[in-house]
């Protein structure tokens, strides 16, 4: 592949450590003018400079994209008067900055569920062992349409919980709404089919009546398609599958940041 040949990147969580990404784009050799980048969801909360990323990542303009995840999705309930800000999460600076509204604007653009690239699909936990990535991204459009519209503040209201835990086609209203933003931005375990919200260890550690939702087999997957997320820390993005890459190496804890080239299937991290 020649310099010139623009390439896409996935970075995992960022979580307000905008130094740790710049550092991280830098080793990659990323082109902020030629390359796509694409995050997992969680671009705030718990580093340092939340505002920073935002605004960086908001510049890059076509060149940047995200799914979102759990801590974007309650930063954007936050703005709208839902919940507060923890001091744990350091958001202070963003939250009175001037291009606050600006910046939850455009995050409430972004979907749950994308495609990176062909035979590739992005979302910040993963992907639900009954759904096909065509259902997935189906799935996530319903919930962009509803944050999107008039009805937001039912969403952000309604999203919280942890029922319903199993998935089925029947589900309507809220009761729908909160278990596609549940799988798609919280899931890691399952005990069956049922989401599991407790255990957040590795799945070394894991009661054994619990599977990582990877480790679940998923007859909608074809073998062609690569799922990317982020979100579980703990594991250290050890799937043991090459065709499922988890980019959460837990930085924000002191552990790695990591980036992902499409074209090369090459991963980068760096040190905290």
């Amino acid at each position: 592949m020649t310099s010139s040949t623009a390439k896409t990147f996935v970075v995992g969580d960022i979580q307000g450590c905008y130094k740790g990404l710049r550092s991280l784009l830098k080793e990659a050799g990323f082109k902020p003018k030629r390359d796509k980048l694409w995050a997992v969801g969680d671009l705030v909360a718990r580093g340092p400079s939340s505002l920073d990323t935002l605004q960086y990542l908001y510049d890059l303009g076509e060149h940047f994209d995200t799914v979102l995840g759990n801590h974007d999705l309650h930063l954007i309930a936050m703005a709208h008067g839902i919940g507060s800000p923890k001091p744990v999460d350091k958001l202070e600076a963003l939250m009175k900055h001037k291009s606050f509204d600006s910046l939850i604007e455009w995050l409430m653009q972004k979907p749950l569920a994308a495609k990176p690239a062909k035979h590739h699909l992005i979302s910040h936990a993963g992907l639900y062992p009954t759904w096909s990535p065509k259902k997935a991204i189906s799935l996530s459009q319903e919930v962009e349409a509803q944050l999107q519209s008039k009805k937001a503040k039912d969403l952000l209201n309604t999203m919280y919980g942890n029922t319903p835990s199993v998935w089925s086609e029947e589900l309507c209203g809220e009761e729908r709404l909160r278990f596609v933003v549940n799988a798609f931005t919280r899931m890691r375990f399952l005990s069956g089919l049922a989401l599991d919200f407790k255990t957040k260890c590795h799945p070394s550690l894991s009661p054994e009546n619990l599977s990582p939702w990877f480790d679940v087999a998923n007859p909608k997957l074809k073998p062609n398609k690569t799922l990317i997320f982020g979100h579980w820390a703990s594991l250290m993005g050890e799937t043991k599958n090459p065709k499922v890459i988890g980019l959460d190496t837990g930085f924000v804890w002191g552990k790695q940041m990591t980036l992902y080239c499409i074209e090369d299937q090459q991963l980068f991290s760096i040190q905290a």
